[in-house]
């Protein structure tokens, strides 16, 4: 039995939207920190105070692109005299980010009579929080009263593997794992077989950290896809690339090399709490438009948060709209 107990229910004092508001404060903070006392006593939005949001929006990593279409909407809007105050401009703000992200919210779920167990194959560069993050996926499973099965694909580093059978020693999680140097694919077609005959719904499988210099690492991701087809061709996969949201616009190229490497079906931002560069998540949903499954806003194991668009735009903001 996956041994994770039930989380908490959220108490009054401190709830889990009260968390993700912590969770974006450094990126809230680059954007707003002052701005209200730049508007104040003002009745129109002059072109000085436009310059501002735009500078402070590409700060804070929402890219060019998302930056210039929020701003084309807020300037049309301004020179309309819709906007004419602080809390219009942040209305206005909040519109045009939600419109942006609703795209990219799609909850990661088990399809319904598919053929078990379902697969999740981790992957990303080093030092994105990989592992960690599989432990709190696997509580989501479990939240989900889901059988869950870990494979330490990641034979690259003997750590990793260690790391992972810690997980499952302390969480009575089964995982498949063999020693250090092993062929990656085989260790995963070995937990797909043993999910199988074990009734597991879940398999989650890391995989070695890859690094765009590192071509015989992306090359194993090739195999391991193929691998998992040999297994079985309907059996469902899902692949999560895991981003660390501080490396900002770094984020994009790395999506963009592991999704022509492999193709991503969806996203895990980390990290959020201790980054100010929140906004390459609307950097990646223009760019890409592959669905954002979770965020990460803290080490707690329900810090791994399933992506909502309008609690999300509402923790930057800090509104209760």
């Amino acid at each position: 039995m996956f041994g994770f107990k039930k989380q908490k229910r959220e108490s009054d004092t401190d709830s889990l939207f009260q968390r993700m508001r912590r969770g974006l404060q450094k990126t809230r903070i680059g954007l707003f920190d002052g701005l209200s006392d730049i508007f104040s006593g003002k009745t129109t939005i002059e072109a000085q105070h436009l310059e501002e949001i735009e500078s402070r929006l590409l700060m804070a990593d929402l890219g060019i692109e998302s930056t210039s279409k929020i701003m084309d909407i807020i300037t049309k809007e301004a020179k309309r005299n819709r906007i004419n105050t602080f809390d219009e401009l942040v209305a206005c703000l909040r519109e045009q980010m939600i419109k942006m992200l609703l795209p990219v919210q799609s909850e990661l779920e088990i399809p319904l009579n598919s053929k078990a167990p379902f697969a999740v194959l981790v992957i990303g560069v080093n030092g994105v929080g990989k592992t960690t993050t599989i432990g709190k996926l696997a509580n989501h499973f479990y939240q989900l009263d889901k059988k869950v099965l870990l494979a330490a694909g990641d034979t690259f580093r003997a750590a990793a593997i260690e790391q992972l059978q810690s997980w499952g020693d302390q969480n009575k999680v089964p995982v498949i794992a063999q020693q250090h140097g092993s062929d990656s694919s085989a260790v995963i077609y070995d937990a797909l077989e043993s999910a199988r005959a074990r009734d597991c719904d879940v398999v989650i499988a890391d995989t070695a950290g890859r690094l765009h210099n590192k071509d015989n690492l992306m090359e194993e991701l090739k195999k391991i896809r193929r691998t998992i087809s040999k297994f079985d061709p309907e059996l469902k996969l899902e692949i999560l690339l895991v981003l660390d949201a501080g490396t900002g616009q770094n984020a994009i190229s790395q999506l963009r090399l592991f999704n022509e490497i492999i193709g991503v079906t969806g996203i895990i931002l980390t990290k959020l709490d201790g980054t100010a560069k929140g906004g390459v998540t609307f950097a990646l949903a223009q760019a890409f438009n592959i669905p954002i499954r979770f965020i990460g806003i803290g080490e707690q194991m329900n810090d791994l948060r399933i992506f909502d668009a309008t609690e999300f735009v509402d923790a930057l903001l800090e509104t209760d709209k």
